[in-house]
């Protein structure tokens, strides 16, 4: 009786499951109510209707997270790395509409030769010194990329997750080997051979070096990111630990260099020779457009994937213990403002943030590191008029 009731559970949950349509009439319905949801602002029906069974399940996959948490504000991730050509009408009005840009009249270029920059000192030295900064900052360049060979993170099975962690140990492998690199790999995955337990694996979480549990963002579980935690899951940690790779978080790798210092071509040059040399490695390369740049998960990521950035203090912009002020000043700049762990994380006691560059689309990397230069440069003249 028992199997049999769980045969028939099988069957009625099968049945219950929203149909296509059913899914398309709940978007028309969300799409008025919720504007500044970017996935169901950019639904078209006529779109959908003239697509293949087939793309139309893509689609709908791609923007369920959107769908299920009409609070978002992007809402829709690439599940496969040719989305963003199969399904490109829905996902280029995205990309114009959150970054701002016309794709009509501009293209992403990749660039990491700041040389080549007006407004840049002629040692080519970004040294925050020279702006009277007085102590040494923790400086943080990070980019993701995403393997040809297998699906995006929100359509990876937890088969492809071990897998591709599997592939990856020999890229690890030469890395450590490497006296520029050295270090480890970690493993949260049950049974990998680099298994850390929970007490090491939070222990690199609060020293911001692993990423932390993503079971538990459900924005990230309904686009199928976050399933199958914590299978796939690991980090690559330098000997230094200054370069750090990410495994099975948002995108397949975030690949980051962090240095303490007032140099910021310290972090941007370590980087860029660490990525030439890890996608040398990789088996059939990583997924790029020849119109978006580097893909990736979230739309909001796609062109450079990088996110160059500072913890800097701030005493007078965050008076109080709250980084309003400094948002509300320093967002008109292209900047943004962050906890020192991150969104939605507390500031510092002394009124240290992490302050970015926004912009990663339509954008170089050169063009990026250089925001964050003469960014630093508008908050300290902030600051001081604060």
């Amino acid at each position: 009786a028992l199997y049999n009731g769980i045969k028939e559970c099988l069957v009625a949950e099968e049945k219950a499951k929203p149909t296509p349509e059913d899914i398309v009439k709940t978007i028309e319905e969300l799409k008025p109510k919720w504007p500044d949801n970017i996935t169901l602002q950019c639904f078209d029906r006529k779109y959908y209707d003239s697509l293949s069974d087939e793309n139309k399940a893509k689609l709908l996959e791609c923007m369920n997270s959107g769908i299920q948490n009409p609070d978002s504000s992007m809402g829709c991730y690439a599940c496969r790395p040719d989305d963003y050509e199969t399904l490109k009408p829905f996902f280029k009005a995205a990309l114009q509409k959150y970054h701002k840009v016309d794709l009509s009249k501009t293209k992403h270029v990749t660039n990491w030769d700041i040389s080549k920059l007006e407004g840049v000192p002629e040692d080519l030295k970004l040294d925050v010194a020279k702006l009277g900064v007085k102590e040494n900052l923790s400086m943080r360049v990070r980019t993701g990329r995403n393997l040809k060979k297998f699906p995006l993170p929100g359509a990876m099975t937890k088969e492809d997750r071990v897998q591709m962690e599997k592939d990856l140990q020999k890229v690890f492998d030469k890395l450590i080997a490497d006296e520029k690199f050295g270090g480890k790999y970690v493993s949260i995955t049950p049974g990998h051979p680099k298994f850390i337990d929970k007490k090491e694996y939070d222990a690199l979480v609060k020293a911001h070096i692993m990423f932390k549990d993503m079971s538990a963002d459900k924005y990230l579980l309904d686009a199928g990111i976050a399933r199958d935690w914590p299978f796939g899951r690991g980090c690559y940690i330098s000997e230094d630990r200054g370069f750090v790779i990410w495994v099975g978080e948002e995108d397949h790798l975030r690949i980051m260099a962090m240095a303490k210092g007032t140099l910021l071509n310290v972090v941007f040059d370590r980087l860029e020779a660490a990525i030439d040399q890890v996608e040398s490695l990789i088996d059939g390369g990583c997924a790029k457009s020849d119109e978006f740049g580097v893909v990736t998960s979230c739309p909001t990521n796609i062109g450079t994937g990088m996110r160059a950035s500072v913890h800097i203090k701030l005493p007078n912009l965050t008076k109080g213990g709250s980084d309003k002020n400094a948002k509300k000043i320093l967002k008109p700049l292209g900047l943004s403002v962050r906890g020192l762990g991150g969104e939605h994380t507390p500031i510092g006691a002394d009124g240290t943030v992490d302050i970015s560059p926004s912009a990663r689309f339509c954008i170089s990397e050169a063009e990026i590191l250089l925001a964050l230069y003469n960014g630093i440069k508008e908050c300290l003249a902030a600051e001081s008029k604060a």
